[in-house]
């Protein structure tokens, strides 16, 4: 049984000088795991991500929900990273650091005069990961990149929605998770290099794309333009979701024997052998005809009976649900995937990791940091004595 003191990543340290979402959400994820996550910040503002979120008082006080959703179980300190004396103390972070995080646009680093081979010099085996939208070179390298924009340029809008609604977000930052996993795991693998130091070019577009596969593929090899095609699967039918008396629900009978299983259980068996229906193509090609037919049946009961008769027969059914929905049912409560953690005099709820091990699942160790919390700690941790802490406070420094 692994004890949470003893999860993969403990004793590694990460420094985690990203911002918003792509950044933060990897850092999250090794802190999860067991990393030492120190969030550097700008002074006085912070992670712009502090400021965003539903609750304006939250926004107000620098603790946004966009902030708090993928900050916990790190430190914050701040710092100037414009200021000579800025510069100096985060090479002295580095030096005692595994990992570096940054989501700055392609060259910013390197105007500062902290890119890679700047960190390196103070700490060769330094995992730098420098995570952008478009990757560091390239002719779109400087353009701004926010997740819809690269969900736009990277063709997943082309295919969300139908024919009527697309081009169409995915309706949460799919480009910066995609990418912030992306860059978690890529750390992960450098992590178990020997000898370590490397640094890692993460694009968000590439991330995207790649998680895209079957849509990518069929384009490069099998010559086809994709579609948005709804809630459609574009390699089966009858795949796809379905009205019931309630809710829809999706059903996904991408096997003969599934199609036949469900024709039969809903008492269309006269369906199997209509030449518009007794192949695979033949069933893709009048799709929409073969929903209709189904959904004649389909609309006289709720979900619930649909789900519990057709799932035991090896017919792959499951409802349409809603966020509030999904968290509150007994396969997401009984696993533990939202932790808890107190602040102050409040409980936040959180996502714990995607990710079991040996029965146990991590969690945020702490509350997401307030602006600077861990300013007094980690810099007398790097030699500096009261009077200085107070003096780069003074200048703006820290």
């Amino acid at each position: 049984m692994i004890e949470p003191a003893q999860w993969p990543l403990s004793g590694v340290r990460v420094l985690d000088l990203s911002n918003v979402l792509a950044g933060p959400y990897c850092a999250y994820q090794l802190a999860l795991m067991g990393a030492e996550v120190i969030k550097v910040e700008r002074p006085g503002s912070g992670d712009l991500a502090r400021q965003l979120g539903a609750d304006p008082a939250r926004n107000a006080a620098h603790m946004g929900i966009s902030f708090l959703a993928q900050n916990a179980g790190k430190a914050s300190v701040t710092l100037d990273l414009k200021q000579a004396r800025g510069k100096d103390l985060l090479k002295r972070l580095v030096r005692k650091a595994d990992v570096l995080i940054e989501n700055f646009r392609p060259g910013v680093m390197d105007r500062l005069d902290l890119g890679y081979a700047t960190l390196r010099a103070e700490n060769p085996a330094l995992i730098y990961c420098a995570i952008s939208g478009f990757g560091q070179d390239g002719p779109w390298r400087g353009n701004p990149a926010y997740d819809q924009i690269v969900q736009g340029v990277a063709g997943v809008m082309s295919v969300t929605g139908d024919a009527q609604s697309a081009p169409l977000r995915v309706g949460y930052p799919l480009a910066d998770t995609v990418g912030g996993m992306t860059a978690a795991f890529a750390i992960c693998a450098a992590l178990n290099a020997d000898p370590r130091g490397t640094c890692l070019d993460i694009s968000m577009t590439e991330a995207v794309l790649s998680s895209m596969g079957w849509v990518v593929s069929n384009h490069l090899i099998g010559g086809v333009e994709p579609q948005a095609l709804g809630n459609e699967n574009m390699t089966s039918a009858p795949s796809g979701t379905f009205a019931t008396a309630d809710r829809p629900v999706n059903i996904a009978a991408n096997r003969d024997s599934q199609w036949e299983a469900l024709a039969r259980h809903l008492g269309r068996a006269d369906l199997l052998s209509h030449p518009d229906y007794a192949t695979r193509e033949a069933r893709k090609a009048n799709r929409h005809r073969l929903r209709a037919e189904l959904e004649r049946v389909l609309t006289t009961r709720p979900a619930a009976d649909w789900v519990a008769e057709l799932n035991p027969l090896g017919v792959p059914v499951g409802p349409v649900l809603s966020v509030p929905d999904v968290l509150s049912t007994e396969q997401i409560t009984g696993r533990d995937l939202i932790a808890e953690v107190t602040t102050g005099d409040e409980t936040l709820r959180l996502c714990a990791s995607p990710v079991r091990m040996d029965d146990r699942r991590p969690a945020p160790a702490s509350p997401p940091p307030a602006l600077a919390a861990d300013n007094a700690r980690i810099w007398a941790e790097l030699g500096l004595d009261a009077e200085e802490i107070a003096e780069a406070e003074a200048e703006g420094v820290i």
